[in-house]
């Protein structure tokens, strides 16, 4: 895949989750699929979540880019 697809894709992924988010009445509101213990996920816990996970791949492909120019960030 193209890298100017996958951008457009993690754009449309971005605006479709705002607007979730934006459409729910609180944090708490719970997932409409039970975690493997049976509880649902609240919203607050899987925005969290997504910032984690955000955070984590970008420092992954940051240290891949600086394997491969050698440069580092300030």
């Amino acid at each position: 895949m193209e890298p100017e697809e996958l951008r457009r894709r993690y754009s449309e992924a971005c605006a479709r989750s705002r607007e979730v988010v934006a459409a729910t009445a609180s944090l708490d509101e719970l997932s409409v699929e039970k975690r493997r213990n049976g509880h649902h996920f609240d919203l607050r816990w899987v925005l969290l979540h997504m910032i984690e996970e955000t955070a984590r791949h970008a420092g992954h492909a940051d240290l891949i880019r600086e394997s491969i120019d050698g440069t580092t960030g300030d």
